[in-house]
């Protein structure tokens, strides 16, 4: 027997939601707790299956770790192991990011090749690049990253492109590197942001926070501490999709609206009204949204995560919209289910071009990661009839109480085990 969830289109959400901590944040800050010694406390979690999933990849380095609702509590030994656990870190693309801690801290790291969502290549060529450029050896020997570094030095590290992870790992074995390290294109993501605020409180040296120019003075060492996740912008952006799509009216709280100041200018150019606040933002769509086209880029522009609503507003649009994939090549796949669901939509290389349709139809459907199996539940709220969304453990990977943020918004959505028909 498999979970699925069975989906009535039709409803317009109405009401509020409340957004908690960014998964895109959370795993890095468990990460960068290896740094130090001690107990860090992270608060403002969010209850999804990579958090566990990735306690265990640190309860396989010797921490201690409690999960407890929305609280993480981390106690770091004063010589973690350096070799990662190969059944945690297969299931978890993040948990490669304990690769630069355990650079930093114990001068060697064995982290298997690690696994995660199907949606393309992410090699991590530029993460073991700018390790090596900090003086570490680094291979690829029978499935892991292997590195060894007798001592860490400052470098100047220029990325080619910005990638989170390399730019989330370079930075964390760069603060207790000896000298100044310059990271040139890095990236600039909020979470990047979030890890760097975490990182200042536990007495790393930071500047051009923010920027595309991040230069890290390095430290003998560093402290335990707390720190608050910053509220998830891409939960918090599907909301406001969902929003416009089913031309409802809803406020998310929890979430900095400048973190998708792009989405919202979207949003605005499809019809909807917005209004903002300092931790919260609002949208409300009168009728069909209007088509526009949107262009996947780093930070600040559109995320690659939001893709699939992307293609999912577009298939009920007003119009005709272009999307334009140039970050991750498989992400495309997604389009396959929305055809299932009636959309008309074609793809050709890094584009796909979407005639809307005033209403989509009801299939079966499955989810081939944690952002498309969103935007599937969006898309058939707009279907006719009941859709069932298979292999929903990947929304579950992102979404916490997901079902029951939609029901209270007014959908008629249920959470149901059975067998899988294909």
């Amino acid at each position: 027997m498999a979970e699925h969830f069975a989906v009535t289109g039709g409803a317009r959400l109405v009401g509020e939601v409340d957004v908690i901590g960014a998964k895109n944040s959370v795993l890095k800050l468990m990460a960068a707790a290896l740094l130090a010694h001690g107990t860090t406390t992270i608060t403002n979690c969010p209850e999804i299956l990579d958090v566990p999933l990735m306690a265990d990849v640190l309860r396989s380095l010797g921490c201690t770790v409690t999960v407890e609702a929305d609280t993480v509590t981390i106690d770091v030994p004063a010589e973690p192991g350096a070799e990662a656990d190969y059944r945690s870190v297969s299931k978890l693309r993040a948990s490669v990011c304990v690769l630069g801690p355990l650079v930093a801290r114990c001068r060697r790291a064995v982290v298997p090749l690690p696994g995660g969502d199907a949606i393309g290549s992410r090699p991590l060529d530029m993460h073991q690049a700018g390790l090596r450029k900090l003086g570490a050896t680094t291979e690829i020997e029978h499935g892991s990253v292997v590195a060894h570094a007798d001592e860490l030095r400052g470098a100047q590290i220029w990325l080619d492109f910005p990638s989170v992870g390399a730019t989330e790992n370079i930075l964390m074995a760069a603060v207790l590197a000896e000298g100044t390290t310059v990271i040139d294109n890095a990236a600039r993501e909020p979470e990047i942001v979030d890890l760097c605020t975490m990182l200042s409180q536990m007495g790393a040296k930071l500047e051009g926070v923010g920027t595309s120019t991040l230069t890290v003075h390095g430290v003998t060492s560093l402290q335990a501490t707390q720190h608050r996740v910053i509220g998830d912008r891409i939960v918090g952006a599907t909301w406001a999709f969902a929003a416009a799509m089913t031309q409802g009216e809803v406020m998310v709280r929890g979430v900095d609206p400048h973190h998708i100041d792009l989405v919202l200018d979207k949003l605005r150019s499809a019809g909807a009204h917005t209004e903002i606040g300092p931790d919260w933002f609002s949208i409300a769509q009168a009728e069909r949204p209007q088509a526009v086209d949107f262009v996947t880029l780093p930070y600040p522009g559109f995320a690659t995560d939001l893709q699939p609503m992307a293609i999912a507003l577009s298939a009920v649009a007003d119009g005709t919209s272009m999307i334009t994939e140039n970050v991750f090549e498989a992400r495309f796949r997604f389009v396959d289910e929305m055809v299932r669901l009636g959309a008309d939509a074609r793809t050709d290389g890094h584009h796909a071009v979407v005639r809307g349709v005033r209403q989509l139809s009801s299939a079966p459907v499955w989810a081939s990661d944690i952002r498309a199996g969103a935007g599937l539940v969006l898309a058939a709220l707009c279907a006719d009839g009941v859709t069932e969304v298979w292999d929903i453990e990947h929304i579950d990977r992102g979404y916490p109480r997901f079902v029951e943020n939609l029901v209270a918004l007014g959908a008629d959505v249920a959470r149901v085990s059975a067998a899988p028909e294909r």
